[in-house]
C-alpha cells in the first residue's frame, strides 16, 4: 500500500466519522436543549527521507454549537428555557454537570430534577426544593422562584469559565472541568422549553456531501488497487 492510500484511508476514516455525528444530531433534532455537533479536520505533515513529506487528514476534535435554539411554549410551570447565554446546574452521580434542557418535574421528596432525575442546583450549589403547598408557583427572569409572593429559592444559572473547555456527557450534558461562575443578566423563561439546535435540512444536505466525498474516495482505492493488480502480473510475466 503506497502513501497515497494510507492518506485516502485516512480521510475515509474521518468521514465515517462525521457521517455518525450527522446521524446523530438528525437523530435529536428533536431532543429538548441538544446541541449539535460538529467534527473538526485536521492536516498532519511530518517529513520523510524517501518522498520529501506526507500529509495525512485527522478527525478526532468535536466541536459543539451553542447557537440558541428556538423557545416552544408549553405552560408547564416547572418547564424553563434560557434565552441568550446560562446554563442550568444540575447534579449528575459524576457531579455538577451543565445543560440547556430545562424539563423540569418535581420528585417525590420535592426537589425540582431533570428528566433524568438529576437535582436541578440553586446559585450555591444546593437542590432546589418546592414545597408542596406551592401551588402558584412563578419564576423571575433571574431565576427566582416564589410561591404567593413568597421567595423560594433561585435556579442556578451558570456560565464555564473557558467555553472552549465543555466536555460533552451524553445527549444534553456538558462537564466544565475549568469551573463556573454566574452568568450576567440571565434571563429565564417560564413555561417554555428550549428546542434543539441542529437543522435538518442543513444536515441532510451535509450529509450527502459527506457521502458523496467517501464514494470518491472509495473509488480511488478501487481503482488504485486495480493498477497495482495489473502492474504486478505485468511484472509476474
Amino acid at each position: 500500500m503506497g502513501i497515497t492510500d494510507y492518506t485516502t484511508l485516512s480521510r475515509q476514516q474521518g468521514l465515517m466519522r462525521e457521517m455518525r455525528m450527522i446521524a446523530n444530531n438528525i437523530a435529536n433534532s428533536a431532543t429538548t436543549g441538544y446541541r449539535q455537533q460538529g467534527l473538526i479536520f485536521s492536516e498532519y505533515v511530518r517529513s520523510t527521507d524517501l518522498a520529501g513529506s506526507v500529509s495525512m487528514s485527522a478527525a478526532h476534535v468535536r466541536n459543539s454549537s451553542f447557537a440558541q435554539g428556538t423557545l416552544t411554549r408549553t405552560g408547564g410551570q416547572f418547564d424553563l428555557a434560557i434565552e441568550g447565554d446560562g446554563f442550568f446546574l444540575i447534579q449528575s452521580p459524576q457531579g455538577e454537570r451543565l445543560t440547556r434542557d430545562g424539563a423540569f418535574s418535581v420528585s417525590a421528596a420535592g426537589d425540582l430534577v431533570t428528566q433524568d432525575g438529576y437535582p436541578v442546583l440553586d446559585a450555591g450549589g444546593a437542590p432546589v426544593f418546592i414545597p408542596p403547598d406551592a401551588s402558584d408557583l412563578a419564576v423571575a427572569q433571574d431565576g427566582t422562584l416564589s410561591s404567593n409572593g413568597r421567595p423560594l429559592g433561585q435556579v442556578g444559572i451558570v456560565q464555564p469559565l473557558d467555553p472552549l473547555g465543555l466536555v460533552r456527557e451524553g445527549g444534553v450534558m456538558f462537564r466544565a472541568d475549568d469551573g463556573v461562575g454566574p452568568a450576567e443578566n440571565p434571563r429565564v423563561m417560564q413555561g417554555f422549553v428550549e428546542s434543539s439546535n441542529v437543522d435538518p435540512i442543513l444536515q441532510i444536505a451535509r450529509m450527502i456531501e459527506v457521502q458523496r466525498a467517501y464514494e470518491m474516495g472509495q473509488n480511488f482505492l478501487q481503482r488504485e488497487d486495480e493498477r497495482v493488480r495489473a502492474a504486478i502480473k505485468a511484472f509476474i510475466k
